[in-house]
């Protein structure tokens, strides 16, 4: 089967269409029919190497949502027409120590899905149906995708940090993560408080669901909260003043890291020492995290705010992304 593609043929390229030839589906895999596809940073990242282990063409897209339309001799989860959605990751081992508590995105052979091969800005994705997870009825194609990316990664930022219900928690950035994660806390019965940079964007996590929005000017230090915080969630990818974020936390809060700051941490010791406090990155969550983290999006009725494009429109799509012009996430549609 020939599977008609978008890809960039050299770092930093515009996309372009590239054609390639699959298999029939082996023993674990499923052939997807592609609906829609969203657009992620690290998409961005990956076409102009930035990490240094790209390879061209390289076909982006790992927020895909779509039909099976084939599976594998040994695939029993998963049938002609059901609807998924495939994630960063593409494959682990299965059978590491990692693996087999549930952390499949711990495993040091875990493959990225477009790190190891082609993505779903194609019309068909192959992949290994056990990374594919059906997505609730309750959930639209359009919106889906984010989910399964900036969507898990913020949950599962949260939860590993201890997230339940009844908590003050705090979000850094009201962005294409920031929004997520506000819902999920709030919406999990959560008491939400936001740090953000703007008027405009904290009238915007108030409308999200914040009880609380403090506006951090650039350069300036944050006013406290009116609560001591159990969680403080940042999704933003600079490097700011952690110390008074740090005694924005209660004795045992967490301090979880999402977003990638483009510095190394400063952090002394003895806020952390004082209070019991601690810091934690995360990365996305594991297959039963992100089954989970579904459930939860369609009970209640957590989306992610998305621009839709067609695929005709990606190179326009992407450039928008590039210059931070998209709110809050793009998504290519194939209707």
């Amino acid at each position: 089967m020939q599977i008609q593609a978008l890809a960039a043929k050299k770092a930093g390229g515009i996309l372009e269409e590239y054609r390639f030839d699959v298999a029939p589906p082996k023993v674990h895999d499923c052939l997807i029919k592609v609906l829609a596809c969203g657009i992620c940073h690290s998409d961005l990242h990956m076409i102009d190497n930035d990490w240094g282990f790209s390879s061209y063409p390289l076909v982006p897209g790992h927020e895909v949502i779509g039909e099976v339309v084939e599976i594998g001799p040994q695939v029993t989860h998963l049938k002609a027409g059901d609807r998924v959605g495939v994630g960063w990751q593409r494959s682990s081992c299965l059978q590491c120590r990692d693996c087999l508590r549930g952390n499949e995105n711990l495993c040091d052979a875990n493959q990225g899905l477009i790190v190891t091969g082609p993505g779903g800005f194609a019309n068909y994705l192959m992949v290994d149906s056990r990374f594919a997870f059906p997505i609730p009825k309750g959930i639209d194609s359009k919106v889906a995708g984010p989910l399964l990316c900036g969507g898990i990664t913020v949950y599962a930022g949260l939860r590993n940090a201890g997230m339940s219900s009844g908590q003050e928690i705090g979000i850094i950035g009201i962005g294409g993560l920031g929004h997520m994660a506000v819902q999920f806390a709030k919406k999990l019965g959560n008491r939400v408080t936001v740090f953000t940079t703007s008027e405009d964007k904290a009238e915007f996590a108030a409308q999200m669901g914040a009880d609380e929005a403090i506006v951090v000017k650039k350069g300036e230090i944050p006013p406290a909260p009116s609560s001591k915080l159990n969680i403080l969630l940042s999704t933003v990818p600079v490097a700011l003043d952690w110390v008074p974020y740090l005694n924005f936390l209660d004795s045992d809060g967490a301090l979880s890291f999402v977003g990638v700051p483009d510095e190394p941490l400063n952090i002394p010791l003895f806020p952390l020492l004082m209070k019991r406090r601690r810091i934690l990155a995360s990365p996305i969550g594991g297959r039963a995290l992100i089954n989970e983290m579904l459930s939860v999006a369609e009970r209640f009725g957590i989306e992610p705010i998305v621009e839709v494009f067609g695929f005709d429109r990606a190179n326009e799509a992407m450039q928008k992304v590039r210059d931070n012009q998209v709110r809050y996430r793009a998504v290519l549609s194939a209707s």
